[in-house]
């Protein structure tokens, strides 16, 4: 069995969104299919269709993805505008994952981790159909960020290290010359005690 979704070109959109992750900053918006994804999934509320549907609506409306060199920001709402803000040194682990309807409209979600702890997802990146390209990025983005901060902590443990070995070095030279000092005092011949004619 062939993976047909690898071989397959990319839609005009998703090479868009590939395009935009290769110069930073970016934003991005939500692919037409999450609108779709989100009506759906708002049937199944029941009765609660219509102001889960608003709530969706509005949701895509506003949602926006920005990338920049040192993060992500996920930012939608309203009345209610939240914002999140990640840097990519913060991120622990990123995961892929689409139900059935996601993968018929060519999208999946981005669960991306970092070390808190909360067992849940600190972003959810949704409504991208470059979802893997965006996976990619993300990874190339997180290693990045952890190869320059070890050089840097490596740097903090080599200064530590040499201004202890100094400091430890400047100790061991005053006692050598301490100990200099009381040899020639002992090595040195005392002269007698002179005598008083009294």
């Amino acid at each position: 069995m062939t993976d047909t979704r690898s071989s397959s070109p990319l839609t005009e959109s998703a090479a868009a969104e590939v395009a935009l992750l290769s110069r930073l900053p970016a934003v991005l918006r939500p692919h037409q299919n999450l609108l779709t994804y989100y009506v759906l999934t708002s049937f199944l509320a029941g009765p609660g269709f219509p102001i889960l549907l608003l709530l969706h609506y509005f949701r895509f409306q506003t949602l926006r993805y920005e990338l920049d060199a040192e993060g992500i920001t996920v930012r939608w709402g309203i009345l209610f505008r939240r914002e999140v803000s990640l840097t990519y040194a913060r991120i622990q682990d990123i995961h892929l994952s689409s139900n059935l309807v996601e993968r018929w409209l060519g999208l999946a979600k981005i669960q991306v981790q970092t070390a808190s702890g909360n067992s849940q997802a600190e972003i959810t990146i949704e409504g991208l159909q470059a979802f893997e390209a965006m996976r990619d990025f993300l990874y190339s983005k997180m290693q990045g960020a952890r190869d320059r901060a070890l050089p840097t902590a490596r740097d903090a443990t080599q200064a530590l290290h040499s201004s202890t070995e100094d400091v430890l070095a400047a100790t061991l030279r005053e006692v050598a010359a301490e100990v200099r000092a009381l040899r020639q005092d002992l090595s040195t011949p005392s002269a007698p005690p002179e005598k008083t004619d009294g």
